[in-house]
């Protein structure tokens, strides 16, 4: 059956906010009213819950290598899974170029990956490591022809990730002229690199200096640099998982001469601090991410900024390792940095409780209201990355990622119950109000309550338009 009918439902967007019915017919949104009648729909009884557009997640790593056969331990059927029982129905992962292969192949070979797997809708920024002529040659071709309208390049890690500032300058000239933005991952790496080796240099190996050795002040100072290139270079700039008001001030004050500045945060950011690493032994090796989780001071900003729209964005970083090695093995495991904490696999989970999350933490809370937690978590990443109004929105021809969402039911987060191959949560134990019920991917059901209807590879790749342009 091509027709489906969601009646009786809140319909909130970005903007919008009332009760309608919603006729979905494939795999678009064909009407919106009231009392439409459809004789040959399949019907949804929405009563008493909000309907919004599908989440759209921008930051996600699924299967990602990270070096020395490390790998994150969601695959891109299990990632994209989870993604959908917690509302999201569009994800953006990354195609990495390894040392001395072209941005090209790096897409092709995670495209190979990604399509028999990918249970929703999914796209790619590119990742740069090796900023040669090269490959700086093929970006325009990149965001034309391919659609990834986005390259992320990082700031730390050097010898392995790390580009330097001219890298940077000369990424986002090239990208400049054909609608591509460059995201960045912003510390002083080469700093950080020194407090690391100074720490292990005193013997001091627990999983809280990774936190004691990337300082907030150090994020400060690279988001600073990146957007003063960036304005240099006459281009938007976007920085990734913002954790420390030192880089939101940075944000903020080059917002304020008109600079296109954007940033995202992560519900870890919103919701947990510093004092997680406080944990005895090994235990706070769980929240072992990049950046680490900050102050009580940060996290008042942070929410500052969401409100004001200093930042337009909270995506997750889902970038998931198991704490027991059992489960997947070592090199899946945080296990592996047991006795050396710049060891330990760098990254947390999320992609399943992002909704629930910034519903009961935000809107339930009075931080925001119900318009701006749909702006957050679907429509401002779909116009920033080019998928707007195809996805980010309810309208008439824009694709049928619909949320049925509860906002008062109760349910208790934890890995009992996520659909991840990560063996445990960041927010293990908190009891939440609101819930994903229904989850309609292009018009097909593919989440009702608990039960799973959708499949491995039905996930369409998303060519995009240009990013950092609709705001």
């Amino acid at each position: 059956m091509n027709k489906t009918l969601i009646k009786g439902g809140r319909i909130v967007t970005a903007v919008d906010d009332y009760v309608g019915d919603i006729l979905l017919e494939n795999g678009r949104v064909e009407a919106i009213g009231r009392s439409l009648k459809v004789p040959d729909a399949e019907v949804h009884d929405a009563s008493g819950q909000l309907i919004i557009p599908g989440g759209v997640d921008v930051h996600v790593h699924m299967e990602t290598p990270m070096g020395n056969g490390v790998e994150t331990c969601d695959t891109f059927e299990t990632g994209t899974k989870s993604a959908a029982f917690g509302g999201t129905t569009t994800i953006l992962d990354f195609a990495q170029q390894f040392k001395g292969e072209s941005p090209k192949a790096a897409l092709d070979r995670r495209l190979a990956s990604a399509e028999p797997q990918c249970c929703i809708d999914y796209g790619f920024h590119s990742i740069l490591t090796d900023v040669s002529k090269s490959a700086l040659s093929e970006l325009p071709d990149l965001v034309n022809n391919d659609g990834v309208s986005s390259v992320k390049l990082y700031m730390a890690y050097p010898d392995v990730l790390m580009v330097d500032d001219a890298d940077i300058y000369r990424t986002m000239r090239k990208l400049g002229d054909h609608g591509g933005m460059v995201n960045l991952h912003a510390e002083n790496g080469v700093i950080i690199q020194a407090l690391i080796e100074e720490a292990l240099a005193q013997g001091n190996t627990s999983p809280k200096y990774h936190q004691l050795t990337r300082p907030q002040l150090m994020e400060g100072e690279a988001t600073h640099r990146v957007i003063r290139i960036a304005e240099l270079a006459e281009v938007p700039v976007y920085i990734v998982h913002l954790s420390a008001k030192e880089a939101l001030d940075a944000v903020v004050e080059a917002r304020d001469r008109g600079v296109s500045a954007f940033a995202e945060t992560c519900p870890h950011y919103l919701f947990l601090d510093n004092s997680e690493y406080d944990r005895p032994g090994f235990d706070s090796a769980r929240f072992v991410m990049t950046p680490p989780l900050r102050d009580r001071e940060c996290q008042g900003a942070l929410w500052r900024g969401l409100k004001f729209d200093d930042l337009q964005i909270v995506s997750t970083d889902h970038c998931p390792f198991c704490f027991n090695e059992k489960a997947h093995g070592i090199l899946k495991s945080k296990q592996l940095g047991k006795d050396d904490f710049s060891k330990i696999p760098n990254g947390a989970p999320g992609v399943e409780f992002r909704l629930p999350l910034l519903f009961d933490g935000g809107v339930r809370a009075g931080r925001i209201n119900l318009n701006r937690f749909v702006q957050l978590v679907s429509t401002a990443p779909a116009k920033m990355f080019g998928m707007f109004p195809r996805k980010g929105t309810i309208a008439v021809g824009s694709d049928a990622d619909i949320v049925l969402f509860d906002p008062e039911e109760k349910h208790t987060l934890g890995a009992n119950t996520h659909h991840s191959n990560v063996d445990y949560s960041m927010f293990e134990g908190r009891e939440v109000t609101g819930k994903v019920k229904k989850v309609f991917s292009r018009g097909r059901l593919i989440v009702n309550g608990d039960q799973w209807l959708g499949r491995a590879g039905m996930g369409q790749y998303l060519k995009r338009g240009a990013s950092g342009r609709i705001l």
